[in-house]
């Protein structure tokens, strides 16, 4: 029998009571909230009411993750940060704190940051110098990211470490995505002592849905967290790189780090249909201009997939052989027909996009340059080491974002990967978004050419205008996650 209206009334006295003798007036909130359904405060996850935004990664959990920072009220770039970061500990293979990558950012409206235009943020990973078996880049992520940050975010930078560190310190079940990428190379993983310590069990790689635990990453995200990422570049942490990294087959010296700073540079832009711009990568994250040529060249001929990857790898091997400079007039270059050309074999990379509930997005590619980068870890920091672009051919970085520059409203984002298919697939898929005008969103409705793989989110109407005018889609033949609310 249910209880009286007094005695639920002195059970709620009961519980504030209680709550005021343990911890003051501040549990008293908390307990109220609960208790009469006030919506939680911003920063935890229930604050947004409403259309929350989106997050499209290669990886769930780090899905995740993202997505709680936006329904805590958090940027486009929060979340990406947040999806970053854990990323680093889900998908080691393709994201790592010894990697870097490039992100595209949008704040929409005259009153957004750089006036509701799109920047690129780029820190791909620099060649370290020095000598060894396994040269190593200087890590950017960490850095890249905190530029992101200071630019387009609001939550403390701190707290969107700590998803990845929690991940990291108490283990989190392995992905299908990355048990893939752990099977091809378990054999030379393992003949590192700190690799094979985290990635394989009784010799034998982790298989999906085995527990990762990376003590050593979780301590090394938490230095990050509380030091301030400076101190990765210039402080303790910076000394155990210098010193570890020569252990790990590679050399890292202390003006190396100090040196490697990211940038925040205008994209390459592009008209698109209608009153829709894009943007693309700048070089010398030379997959911006790849992806662009190859958008092109759809746009003149849908159907030719292999004449918009010949444009693309072409225009990547010319920039990389320095037959093309951008000067002011990239449409100039993007129009040639380049010679065809072949590019060698190419590192993998992994794509994400977010967008958050007031229109403003991030799109991002990160790579280790290599699956695993050296497949060697910094002792003692968790953190494998990505491989020097200056022993194997960096990575075709590709992602567009594509808005109304009358309006200054979002339209699509895409990211793609795929070593040289990654161009021509954020290209297919940019395309079919931008032409998908109908009622109901469709993203990624036909799959983009194999074997790259795209992540796309898109507001056919701009963002908001109506009840499901957005949309966002992972590659099906993948292992990632979109998520969001409508």
């Amino acid at each position: 029998m249910g209880r009286s209206l007094a005695e639920r009334g002195a059970a709620v006295l009961l519980v504030l009571g209680l709550a005021q003798s343990l911890a003051g007036c501040g549990a008293i909130d908390a307990v109220g909230k609960d208790l009469f359904g006030a919506p939680p405060g911003e920063g935890i996850p229930g604050h947004v009411e409403g259309f929350l935004g989106a997050v499209v990664a290669d990886e769930p959990r780090a899905v995740l993750a993202g997505r709680e920072v936006l329904s805590g009220g958090g940027t486009a770039a929060d979340a990406a940060v947040a999806t970053a970061f854990a990323l680093t500990v889900t998908y080691p293979s393709r994201a790592g704190l010894g990697g870097g990558g490039a992100c595209l950012a949008f704040a929409a409206g005259k009153d957004g940051i750089n006036a509701g235009v799109p920047e690129a943020v780029l820190f791909p990973p620099v060649a370290a110098g020095g000598g060894g078996d396994r040269p190593s880049a200087v890590p950017m992520l960490a850095r890249g990211l905190f530029a992101l940050h200071a630019r387009y975010g609001k939550r403390p930078f701190e707290t969107l470490i700590s998803p990845g560190e929690q991940l990291a310190r108490f283990g989190v079940p392995v992905s299908r995505a990355f048990a893939r990428d752990l099977a091809l190379v378990a054999g030379p993983l393992g003949g590192d002592p700190g690799a094979r310590a985290v990635f394989l069990r009784n010799g034998r790689p982790l298989a999906e849905g085995d527990n990762l635990v990376q003590g050593d990453l979780g301590g090394t995200l938490a230095q990050i967290r509380t030091a301030g990422v400076g101190d990765m570049y210039q402080g303790a942490l910076a000394r155990k790189l210098v010193d570890g990294t020569p252990r790990a087959g590679g050399a890292m010296s202390a003006a190396s780090l100090r040196g490697a700073l990211p940038q925040i540079v205008p994209p390459l832009t592009i008209r698109g249909p209608g009153s829709v711009s894009i943007a693309f990568f700048p070089p010398p994250v030379d997959g911006g201009l790849a992806a662009a040529g190859a958008y092109l060249a759809l746009q003149s001929d849908a159907a030719s997939i292999d004449a918009a990857s010949a444009q693309a790898i072409g225009l990547a091997a010319r920039y990389r052989q320095g037959a093309l400079t951008l000067g002011a007039d990239p449409a100039a270059i993007l129009g040639q027909s380049p010679p065809l050309a072949n590019l060698p074999p190419l590192p993998a990379s992994t794509a994400f996009a977010t967008l958050d509930r007031d229109g403003n997005a991030v799109v991002c590619a990160l790579t280790m340059d290599n699956l695993f980068g050296t497949g060697r870890m910094a002792p003692t920091t968790g953190m494998l080491m990505a491989a020097s672009p200056a022993a194997v051919p960096p990575p075709l970085l590709t992602a567009a974002l594509a808005w109304n520059p009358n309006v200054l409203a979002f339209r699509a984002a895409v990211g793609g990967s795929g070593q040289s298919s990654a161009p021509v697939a954020t290209a297919f898929a940019l395309a079919q978004a931008l032409a998908d005008r109908g009622r109901t969103p469709q993203p990624m409705a036909s799959p983009v050419p194999d074997p790259g793989r795209a992540n796309v989110i898109e507001c056919n109407r701009l963002l908001p205008s109506e009840e499901g005018s957005c949309a966002w889609a992972t590659d099906p033949r993948g292992a990632g996650l979109a998520i969001g609310s409508n």
